[in-house]
C-alpha cells in the first residue's frame, strides 16, 4: 500500500508541479521511510549501508552531513556497473546529462538542472565545471573522460559559485583520483567486446623510501565504429584513445606533504559522422546509409584531440585545526578535426577546424576546523589563452574561414564558513569575489577556392570580421544556509547560492550581417532557493536524500546560427547575446536500501520544469529584434530522468558473484533551444552485468550489457534545413547494444 501511494503521489506532483508546491516534496519523501520502519525484518538488523564520503565542500565529509545535492559513485560501484566513461555517470545523477559532442569521442556536453554548455567552441565558457582532482578543465575537448585510476565521481548539482568558482553555475564533476598510500601495489586488466573492443589498464603505486611513494597508470581504449563512412570504408563512431598518468608523493615531514602529477590524453579516433535524416539533392549518387551510424564524407578522414596537464600541491598541516594547501596547475590542448556538416560525396558545407588552449591556475586554499567551526577561504588565479579557427567551405567554391584568441585572466577570493549554533542547528555563510579580464581578437575571411586553416591557399576575397577589444567582468557571489540535525539519521536543510557564467566575446562574429558582433556579451546569472533532505532509517538500512530547488537565471547567454545570403554568397551568422531569462524549478530523489545483507536497490529520480520567460535577439534575416520565449525551450534537460538499479552478491565456493542491473529513462529532450526536427522523444536504456571476485582478492572478471534493448535515441545533431545547404539536418546517436569481458589481476 505505502509503495503505492508514494507512485500515485509522484505522478500526481510531476503533472502539477508549480513553484510554491515544491517545498511539499520533501515531506512526501519522509512518508515512506516511516512506514517501512514500522515493518522492517528485524533478521537483517546488521545490514547497514556504508559510508560515503566526498570532497563537496573542500575537505572529506560523510556525505550524510554535506548540505548540498551532491551523488558520488567510488571505484567498486563504477567497475560493477561498467561505467568506463565519465559520460555513463548520468545515470545515476538525477537531472543530469554528460554526453560525447557531435564531432570527437572525447569532447564533452554537460548539463545539470537546465543550465550548461551547448556549443563546445573555443572561448566559450561552460555552465559545468569539470575537475580533475581539484584542477578546474576550462574547456570541453577532452573532457569526456574514460574511467581509470580513479577513487571516485561526485557530481555537485546546483550553484557551486563560492567553493568553486566561476563556471560552475549548473554545478561541477569532480574526478578523484586514486592517493598515493606506499603500498605495493599493481592491478592489470584486459577487455574484449563487441565491435573488436580491445582495452587495456594498468596501474600501480610503490614506496621508493618511507616517505617518497610513485604511481602510475596506463590506459588504452580501442574499438572498431559502430558504422562506417561510406563512400570511403573508414569506420564511423570507432575509438583510438590513450592516456597516462604519474603521481609522485613526498611527505617532507610529518605535517606537510608535496605531490605532483601529470597526465596525457591522444584521441585519434575518426572524426564523426552525422546521419542525414532526408537524401541530399547535391549528391544523388552516394549510397543512402541504412544504419543511423553509416555516412558519407567529402573530407580527409582525420581527426586528433591531445590534452596533457601537470599539478603540483602542497598541504602543510599546520595545526590539529588549520591546514594551508597550495596547488599550482597548467593545462594545454590542441584539436584538428574535419567536421562533414553535410554528411555526403559533395562539399556542400565542410568544416576543416581547429582549437588550442593553454591554461595556469594558482590556489591557495586555508581551511580551519574547531568544535563548532569549519571554514574554507582561498585565493585563486587562472590565465588562460583559447585560439582557434575554422573554415566554412560551401560547395568546395569558396571558404570563410573564422578564427582568432581570446586570453582570459581571473583572480577570485572566496570564503564559506559553517558554525555550530547548538546540537541542532548550524548556519552556513559564504561568499566569492571574481573579476575576469578577457582580451579578444576575431577575423572572418573569406577566399576564394577550399582552404583549410593554418595552411596557405585560396585567394582573400572579403572582410567579414576583424577586430580586437578587451572587456572586464566581475561578479560577487553568496551563499547562505541554514541546518537542522533533527537526530543523528536525519538532516534538513535549506540554503541561498548565487552562480555566474563569465561574459565574453562571440568568436563567431559576422560584422557583415550584424554590425554589433563586436561587442562583448555580459555575464549570466542564476539565483537557487534549495531545499533538501539528508537521511538514513531502518537502522541505516535505507539512505533517503531529497531536494527541492528553484532557480532564477538570468542574462542567459544565447548562442543562435542562421544560413543567410548575403550578396548572392550563402553564409552563416552567428550571436552570442544576454537575450533570455528563466524560472528552473524541480525536485531529486536518491535512494538506496540495503533489502538484505545480499540484495541492494537504489532509485535516482530527477524532475525539471525549466521554462523561459523572455527571449529576445536580432534576427538576421528579418534585421530586427523579435522575442521567441514562447517557441523556445531548454536544450538537453529532459523534464524526467529516473533510474532503478539493483546489486546481487552470492557466496560461491571459489569467490564471490555480483550482479548489477539498470533500468535508466530519460524524457523527451530537445537538442537546440530552438524546436527541430532532430528533437527526440522519451526513451529506456536496460544495463546489466556479472562480476566475479576470487577467494584471495587477486582475480576478478566481469562480463557487461549495456543498452540491451538496442535502443536507437538521438542525443546531438546538426540542422541545416531548407534547400540552400541541401536539407543537412543530420543526427548523432547513442552507443548501440554491446557486450564486453573484462579480466582483472590485482598482484
Amino acid at each position: 500500500m505505502a509503495n503505492n501511494n508514494k507512485t500515485k503521489n509522484r505522478a500526481a506532483y510531476a503533472s502539477n508541479l508549480k513553484p510554491s508546491m515544491l517545498a511539499l516534496a520533501v515531506s512526501s519523501c519522509l512518508a515512506f521511510p516511516v512506514l517501512a520502519q514500522d515493518t522492517a525484518n528485524t533478521d537483517d538488523e546488521a545490514v547497514k549501508l556504508e559510508r560515503i564520503e566526498v570532497t563537496a565542500r573542500r575537505t572529506v565529509e560523510n556525505l550524510q552531513t554535506v548540505p548540498v545535492a551532491v551523488t558520488s559513485l567510488g571505484e567498486e560501484q563504477l567497475a560493477q556497473r561498467g561505467i568506463d566513461n565519465i559520460t555513463s555517470v548520468q545515470q545515476y545523477s538525477p537531472n543530469t546529462t554528460l554526453q560525447v559532442s557531435r564531432g570527437t569521442n572525447s569532447t564533452l556536453t554537460a548539463y545539470i538542472r537546465g543550465i550548461g554548455q551547448q556549443d563546445p567552441l573555443w572561448g566559450f565558457e561552460p555552465g559545468v565545471g569539470i575537475y580533475i582532482d581539484d584542477v578546474y578543465l576550462a574547456r570541453p575537448q577532452g573532457a569526456a573522460l574514460d574511467v581509470y585510476d580513479v577513487e571516485r565521481v561526485e557530481v555537485l548539482r546546483g550553484p557551486q559559485g563560492t567553493l568553486y568558482g566561476r563556471n560552475t553555475i549548473g554545478g561541477a564533476v569532480k574526478y578523484v583520483t586514486k592517493p598515493l598510500t606506499g603500498d605495493r601495489q599493481l592491478a592489470v586488466r584486459g577487455t574484449l567486446g563487441s565491435y573488436k573492443q580491445h582495452d587495456l589498464r594498468v596501474s600501480g603505486q610503490t614506496g621508493l623510501t618511507d616517505t617518497l611513494f610513485i604511481s602510475g597508470a596506463f590506459a588504452s581504449f580501442n574499438r572498431d565504429g559502430f558504422g562506417k563512412f561510406i563512400n570511403t570504408g573508414d569506420h564511423n563512431y570507432n575509438k583510438d584513445l590513450h592516456s597516462g598518468r604519474l603521481s609522485l608523493q613526498w611527505n617532507l615531514a610529518d605535517n606537510f606533504r608535496l605531490n605532483l602529477s601529470t597526465d596525457k590524453t591522444v584521441d585519434n579516433s575518426n572524426p564523426r559522422g552525422g546521419f542525414r535524416l532526408f537524401p541530399s539533392a547535391l549528391a544523388p549518387t552516394d549510397t543512402r546509409p541504412t544504419s543511423v551510424y553509416d555516412a558519407n564524407i567529402s573530407m580527409p578522414v582525420e581527426n586528433k584531440v591531445e590534452t596533457k596537464g601537470h599539478a603540483l600541491t602542497l598541504t602543510w598541516d599546520v595545526s590539529d585545526n588549520w591546514t594551508i594547501k597550495s596547488i599550482t596547475a597548467k593545462r594545454e590542448g590542441v584539436t584538428d578535426t574535419n567536421i562533414d556538416f553535410d554528411s555526403t560525396s559533395f562539399p556542400t558545407l565542410d568544416i576543416p577546424a581547429f582549437y588550442e588552449d593553454e591554461q595556469t591556475s594558482q590556489e591557495l586554499q586555508f581551511l580551519y576546523t574547531g568544535e563548532r567551526l569549519k571554514v574554507a577561504s582561498g585565493l585563486y588565479y587562472y590565465s588562460g589563452e583559447a585560439c582557434g579557427a575554422f573554415g566554412q567551405v560551401v560547395y568546395g567554391l569558396s571558404t570563410t574561414e573564422n578564427g582568432g584568441c581570446v586570453d582570459t585572466d581571473s583572480t577570485a577570493f572566496y570564503s564559506q564558513g559553517s558554525y555550530q549554533l547548538d546540537e541542532k542547528w548550524s548556519l552556513t555563510l559564504g561568499g566569492r569575489y571574481t573579476k575576469d579580464d578577457k582580451d579578444a581578437s576575431v577575423y572572418r575571411y573569406v577566399y576564394s577556392g577550399y582552404k583549410f586553416p593554418r595552411q596557405t591557399g585560396g585567394t582573400r576575397i572579403g572582410v567579414q570580421t576583424d577586430f580586437t577589444d578587451s572587456a572586464s567582468f566581475s561578479h560577487f557571489s553568496p551563499r547562505a544556509g541554514v541546518e537542522y540535525q533533527y537526530s543523528r539519521d536525519l538532516m534538513l536543510y535549506g540554503s541561498y547560492t548565487n552562480g555566474f557564467k563569465s561574459g565574453g566575446f562571440d568568436m563567431r562574429a559576422n560584422q557583415a550581417v550584424n554590425p554589433d558582433a563586436n561587442k562583448p556579451y555580459t555575464e549570466e546569472t542564476v539565483d537557487t532557493f534549495e531545499f533538501g533532505m539528508k537521511s538514513e532509517w531502518l537502522d541505516q538500512r535505507l539512505r533517503l536524500n531529497a531536494a527541492v530547488f528553484m532557480s532564477k537565471y538570468d542574462d542567459m547567454q544565447v548562442t543562435v546560427q542562421r544560413s543567410v545570403e548575403l550578396n548572392g554568397a550563402v553564409t552563416v551568422a552567428s550571436q552570442v547575446l544576454n537575450a533570455a531569462n528563466a524560472d528552473i524549478n524541480g525536485a531529486e530523489i536518491e535512494a538506496t536500501f540495503a533489502a538484505t545483507r545480499d540484495l541492494n536497490l537504489s532509485l535516482i529520480l530527477g524532475y525539471v520544469d525549466a521554462k523561459f520567460n523572455e527571449v529576445e535577439f536580432f534576427d538576421p534575416n528579418q534585421q530586427q529584434v523579435i522575442d521567441v520565449s514562447n517557441l523556445w525551450s531548454f536544450a538537453n534537460t529532459p523534464d524526467l530522468t529516473a533510474t532503478l538499479a539493483a546489486t546481487y552478491s552470492i557466496a560461491i565456493s571459489s569467490g564471490e558473484l555480483v550482479f548489477t542491473g539498470n533500468m535508466a529513462h530519460r524524457g523527451a529532450t530537445q537538442i537546440f533551444e530552438i524546436p527541430s526536427l532532430l528533437d527526440y522523444g522519451s526513451y529506456t536504456l536496460f544495463n546489466a552485468g556479472v562480476t566475479w571476485y576470487s577467494n584471495d582478492g587477486h582475480w576478478d572478471i566481469s562480463f557487461q550489457g549495456k543498452n540491451l534493448g538496442n535502443k536507437e535515441a538521438r542525443i546531438a545533431g546538426y540542422n541545416f534545413a531548407g534547400p540552400v545547404l541541401d536539407n543537412s539536418v543530420l543526427g548523432f546517436y547513442i552507443d548501440p547494444r554491446t557486450f564486453s569481458l573484462s579480466v582483472g589481476y590485482r598482484f
